[in-house]
């Protein structure tokens, strides 16, 4: 088991930056695919960016040289730093780990099963 809570939401203006966090707990073995996916009202679940143990990462093409995912050396905190924000980034963030198959974030945008948080809203206005 694997227990996800996410941090850092809010409410900003287009062009600022945001930092989530996503706090793990409850699995002891950290060799496996962490991430952020988003999802908006209406809109398709889109992986954001997942990162491997051995610190590879992916990124969606919609927040490549924005967006940077990183983690700490215990894997317990997961990081997004987020910069330069635009509306169409405003959306329920949720962390996410242990879905099956590679560390990409487009197997994340599909994946159906694997851990996630309550996720924390991210909403840009221009």
């Amino acid at each position: 088991q694997v227990q996800l809570v996410e941090s850092g939401g809010g409410s900003v203006q287009s062009g600022d930056s945001l930092r989530l966090s996503c706090a793990s707990s409850g699995d002891p073995y950290s060799s496996y695919c962490m991430g952020w996916f988003r999802q908006a009202p209406g809109k398709e679940r889109e992986g954001v960016a997942a990162i491997a143990s051995d610190g590879r990462a992916s990124y969606a093409d919609s927040v490549k040289g924005r967006f940077t995912i990183s983690q700490t050396d215990t894997r317990k905190t997961l990081y997004l730093q987020m910069n330069n924000l635009k509306p169409d980034d405003t959306a329920m963030y949720y962390c996410a780990a242990r879905w099956p198959g590679p560390c990409t974030v487009g197997v994340l945008t599909t994946a159906r099963s694997g851990y996630w948080g309550q996720g924390t809203q991210v909403t840009v206005s221009s």
